[in-house]
Formats: C-alpha cells, structure tokens, sequence
C-alpha cells in the first residue's frame, strides 16, 4: 500500500469530561468508580415529570475552554434533543447543542515531530451529557446498563477536517488535553473515559478538492490507540480505493488487541436525530461581565508558558515545549530552577535523569519520590563542586531509592568531590610516574593517550576528583 498520490483528510470529535462534582442537569454525583446505578437520581433515569436543571459550573467551564481557543462564545445558545433509542439513554434522547452551540469558531497552534508549527481550526465545542453504558460481562447471554455516566456533563470539541496525517491528529490531540488540564476543567484520564476521541477519515486523489467518503472510528482512549486506529483506516481506504471499491460512510470500532477497526453501524446523519430546542431549557445567556470575569481568571496557558521559559530561562524551543505539556511538570521544573543559578542545568536533569527514572518506573511527576526542592539540592552540590555531574547520578539514583536528600547521601557514601589541588597533584604525579611508556606516547604526539591519564586518576580517586582541575593538572605536568 503506497500512498503515493492520496491525501489523507482527518478530523477529530473529543468529549472532554468536565470536573464537576455534580451532573449537567441533576445533583447525582460524578465520581468514578462507585458502584453501578448508585449514582443515577430520577432525572438521569429519565423518568417521568422531572425537569432538568443547568449546572451552572459546566456553563463556567466550557466559556473558559472557549475563552483559551481564542473561540466566538455565543451570548445566547440553546440546549437540543438529540433523539436516538439505545439502551443507555433512558430518556430515548440526548441533551446536547446543535444549532446554537455555547463554543463557535477557535483554534489550537501544534506543533510537529519536525519542529514545525501549525493552526488547527476547531469548528465548535458544545456542551451535553453523557449517556450510561452497557456491560457484557458476567450476564450470560444478556447485558446489564450502568448509568452511572448518564447526564455527566461534557464538551465535545469537533475540529475542522484540517490534518493530513495520523501524526498531526496526534499531536492536536495531546495539545488538547493538555489545555483541558491546564485550564483544571477535566483530569484528561482516558483510561477512565474523562477524554474520548472519535476519528474522521477519508482519503482523496492528491490535488482533488472534494472530501472523500469518511468513516468515524469511536471511542479511542490512548494516543496510541488514536495514531493505530487512524493509519490502520488510511490504509484500509486506500486499499478499498485502488481495489476499485468504493468506501461506504459508516461508524467502525478499533480493536487494540488485532490492531483493526471493524464496523460498527451505518453513520446516521444529522436529521436522523430529529433534533429540535428543548422545551425544558432556557436558552443560555452570557453577558460580557461574565466573560470578562473569566478571561480574568485564565491561568498562563502551555504556548504563553513555553515563550517564557525560552525568554526566561534561555531553554531551547523543544526543552520548553516538553517541559510545559503538563502543567505539573512545568511547576516541578520552575521550583527546581528558582533554587539554583543555571536553570539549563535544572531543565536536563528534569528532561532526562527525572524524566527517565518516571519513565522506568511508569510514575506521573506527581508520584516522583524526589520532590523539586530535593531536585534542587542535588543541582546546588554540582554547582558548588561538591560533587561532579558523573557522581550526581549515582546520589540521584540513592534518592530515588529514598535514601534521604543530597547531602545525606553524599556524607553516608563519602561521595566528597576532592577539589584540593595539591592532594590532586600528587596522584596525578603517581600516575604519570607508573606509566613512563604512555607519557613517551603522548609526548610523541599520540594525543588521545591523554584519555588514559584521566581515567587512572579518576580511579585512583574513585571518581571524586574534580574532572577540570585533574585536566589541567595532566596537561601541565605532561608538558613536563
């Protein structure tokens, strides 16, 4: 398969889980994990005479995601039954916004593998429910409905069909849920179900303006996942395509497990929805002085965060970019890098020592045993010589292994750097004394002798001799 003469269209629909402790229309709680049905009032269950109530909170949240997408936020928008009849949905319709969504026209900028960055139009993001869901375990040959979820209030943010590869898709997926997180309105948990994505794909001729045929692959909860089960589809319909098929517009599931979508339904279309205004909700007015409350209240998001740290602190643009993807991991790095004179210093070491162990040990920075201010203790032992870069590795990792800070460590295993030059002197006057042969080398001009000497004395000292002050004693002394 070659896709060679193809372009690849893609757009992505995301329900983003608001963090409120209530549901959109009722006072059940949201929490995850209790047991099933014991979080669903009379209004989730959809039974009859109970009236809807508007969570104010996920009215605030969504004007706030809006607000950070540089998006129009209607004054006015109006709540729409979406009617379709499915097990989960007890009210045999959905709450959500169709004409006149809370979110209009807005923009998020990725930026690509490459370096390169690019502005992804999102279309809209409107407010809804979320509807139960049905369990296939444990029932035999029946299903049990948890609805649990039902009325848990989300956003869904569709995005213009403006990416052209799985990797772009990827990378304004990733942006997104750091937003989201960043703004403190979803935990962005995928395993949990807090940030789900829907993929559009089609493909078309390369050169052709008209969209081809598009499936929807749904419910895909990794970026992983998202990146496999969108290739997988290019392929699929590229394949279909030069077969001399023809791609039928559906909904299809991706299975992690085989790696492939397979279909799941034919892809209803907006009027098979029946949609029209809610009787039972006002429209939604926002005025200015609310808005302007909330812009006031908008905390530095991760683009305005990474133009600081590369203005501040001199990172580069893809040091600043990691360090920012998760407002957490930027907090650890900034109280790290308050503490110590070299803030590059700081950001390695949080990039790749810290990101490294997190990684092995599958942590969140959240979870990390060494907290930024003990971080920060073992830099300042670097830079005031106390210790070299090498041996830091070896303190960070008796840290990590809750060994106490830096300076316990460093006194328990003796780890003194020794900066005396007259105790370094003498061992490196011992090693140039055992090793005649080398020095008649080196002082034939086979420079990379020199590398010898070094590693003797370093060994001789085991490893705590000042690397700078035993180069430069090797080089005046072999001058000799």
């Amino acid at each position: 398969m070659s896709m060679q003469g193809w372009e690849v269209v893609i757009g992505l629909e995301v329900h983003v889980q608001l963090k409120t402790r209530s549901k959109i229309f009722s006072g059940a709680a949201t929490a995850y994990g209790a047991e099933a049905n014991t979080q669903a009032c009379a209004i989730d269950l959809g039974m009859p005479g109970v009236l809807p109530v508007l969570n104010r909170e996920a009215v605030r949240m969504a004007a706030r995601f809006g607000l950070a997408i540089d998006a129009e936020i209607a004054p006015r928008s109006v709540f729409a039954r979406k009617h379709y009849f499915y097990p989960d949905l007890p009210k045999g319709y959905q709450i959500s916004q169709y004409e006149l969504p809370i979110v209009g026209k807005g923009h998020l900028e990725i930026t690509l593998e490459d370096g390169s960055a690019r502005s992804i139009g999102v279309t809209r993001a409107h407010l809804e429910e979320d509807a139960g869901k049905s369990v296939h375990e444990g029932f035999g040959k029946a299903s049990g409905i948890d609805l649990n979820r039902a009325g848990t209030p989300l956003i869904e943010v569709v995005s213009e069909p403006e990416m052209r590869s799985a990797k772009e898709a990827v990378a304004y997926l990733k942006k997104l849920h750091s937003l989201v997180r960043y703004l403190e309105i979803c935990d962005g948990n995928m395993q949990e179900g807090s940030f789900r994505c829907d993929a559009n794909v089609s493909v078309r001729p390369a050169g052709s303006s008209e969209f081809g045929t598009r499936t929807e692959t749904k419910n895909l909860n990794s970026f992983r996942f998202v990146e496999k089960a969108i290739n997988f589809e290019i392929e699929r319909q590229i394949d279909v395509l030069e077969s001399g098929g023809k791609v039928v517009q559906e909904t299809r599931l991706y299975n992690p497990d085989t790696g492939e979508t397979r279909t799941m339904r034919s892809k209803e279309e907006a009027n098979d929805y029946r949609y029209f205004p809610d009787p039972d909700l006002l429209p939604v007015e926002l005025d200015a002085a609310f808005l302007d409350v909330l812009r006031a209240e908008l905390p530095e998001l991760p683009d305005a965060k990474a133009a600081r740290f590369q203005s501040e602190y001199g990172l580069s643009a893809e040091d600043a970019a990691v360090l920012t993807a998760s407002r957490e991991l930027a907090d650890y790095f900034e109280a790290a890098a308050s503490r110590v004179k070299d803030a590059k210093l700081a950001a390695n070491w949080v990039l790749s020592e810290l990101g490294g162990y997190l990684n092995r040990d599958d942590l969140e920075i959240t979870e990390s045993p060494i907290s930024s201010d003990a971080l920060a203790g073992l830099l300042a032992r670097i830079e005031d010589n106390t210790i070299s870069g090498k041996i830091a590795k070896e303190v960070f990792e008796a840290m990590w292994s809750g060994e106490g800070d830096a300076d316990t460590v460093i006194e328990a295993r003796g780890l003194k750097q020794i900066t005396d030059a007259g105790a370094i002197a003498r061992i490196v006057e011992e090693v140039i004394a055992a090793n005649a042969g080398q020095v008649e080398q080196y002082r034939a001009g086979k420079e990379k002798v020199f590398g010898f000497f070094v590693g003797q004395v370093m060994k001789a000292t085991q490893g705590k001799a000042n690397p700078a002050e035993v180069n430069r004693l090797l080089k005046e002394k072999l001058q000799g």
